[in-house]
């Protein structure tokens, strides 16, 4: 039976000021008219019941995701009580799905992409668990056909396409993973997308939860030891307790780093679907498009030789733009970002910045 696991942890800070501590780029609906968790939810149904869905987060943001994912139990949203990265997410995850059902087999997933096809995805993630049911010990993952050569991104090295037992290739192309590799340098990812053989690392996996809680119990013994420790008391009064104290005691590392990289049995799926990140203000204009002066807008504005702007108000907001081009504005009730388009990855430093002045009812 599949289960969805659902990560949904991020802060968002390059969506600032409109992605905040309280509520980050995950719960806003920021290409489309629901939530991208909510989307995110959209998007399994049809592969896996609410009863088989899981999703992680930080314990500050529980109560949020239960309110704008009703259909799922209360129990189904887990609140990290502290940042470890993706690996004692997916553990924690996988041992309480492996107490329900044993031979469980886990989609892990994002909370915060966009995938338009879904039927294309559905059928992707269909032959990936049918791959990881005639191997159990197989891991699958999914790889994106860069279109330009991304240094925001980690990529994934293939080999060459398995073929089926008659000798053919497989319906969609399998491919066994070569090597994980870290977000590269411009030089770097323009060889990768010159070669042909690398992938986006999408970040979506199908395996089974016994697989997957193997091998951290291997390269990661005391992880395991700990995250084991935390899914025994799970749907007991203890459990809350447990949770604090044993998840501040593992040390934080990504799934890449603590089993990808060292897993020997990984297959990548080139995915059939469209798929976008949406990681920072221009990805909006990929997802919202423009209108006849390339302008990308969400509220209410009027633009005066304005040109390539990305404009986000919020209720009745007016923004007006006179003379300006390929420039952010976002306006929320008590912040104002005003940017050059092309510097955005620098809204990173402004969000450190209102740390440093202690100015935390910005963030």
């Amino acid at each position: 039976m599949l289960h969805a696991v659902i990560m949904a942890g991020g802060s968002g800070t390059r969506f600032w000021p409109a992605s905040r501590t309280a509520l980050p780029k995950q719960l806003l609906n920021l290409v489309g008219e629901r939530t991208m968790i909510q989307e995110t939810l959209d998007r399994v149904d049809g592969l896996a019941s609410a009863e088989n869905a899981l999703v992680v987060t930080n314990r500050a943001l529980v109560n949020v995701i239960r309110e704008q994912l009703p259909s799922l139990p209360a129990e189904a949203v887990i609140g990290e009580p502290c940042k470890r990265d993706t690996a004692p997410c997916i553990g924690l995850a996988a041992a309480i799905v492996a107490h329900a059902d044993p031979d469980a087999t886990m989609i892990v997933m994002p909370s915060d992409h966009v995938i338009s096809d879904r039927e294309a995805f559905h059928s992707a993630i269909r032959h990936a668990s049918e791959l990881v049911d005639r191997e159990p010990g197989r891991i699958v993952t999914f790889g994106i056909r860069p279109s330009y050569p991304a240094e925001s991104f980690g990529y994934i090295e293939r080999g060459e396409p398995l073929t089926s037992d008659d000798g053919t290739e497989v319906e969609i192309a399998v491919y066994p993973v070569k090597m994980f590799r870290e977000k590269p340098s411009a030089e770097v990812a323009e060889q990768y997308l010159a070669t042909g053989g690398f992938y986006w690392n999408s970040g979506i996996f199908v395996w089974k939860a016994k697989t997957i809680l193997d091998a951290l119990a291997e390269h990661e013994s005391a992880m395991h030891e700990h995250i084991q420790t935390i899914a025994a008391s799970y749907g007991t009064a203890a459990f809350g307790e447990t949770l604090a104290i044993e998840f501040a005691k593992i040390e934080g590392k990504s799934i890449d780093y603590a089993v990808m990289e060292r897993y020997e049995n990984v297959v990548v799926i080139e995915a059939p679907f469209d798929w976008d990140d949406v990681g920072n203000w221009r990805s909006l204009t990929r997802q919202r498009g423009t209108d006849e002066a390339g302008n990308t807008v969400i509220g209410r504005h009027l633009a005066l030789n304005s040109s390539g702007c990305i404009v986000r108000s919020s209720d009745e907001h007016l923004v007006v733009t006179l003379g300006m081009q390929d420039c952010i504005v976002v306006h929320t009730p008590d912040a104002t970002l005003v940017a050059r388009k092309h510097d955005e990855e620098a809204i990173r430093q402004i969000v450190e910045l209102l740390k440093e002045k202690g100015w935390d009812q910005y963030l």
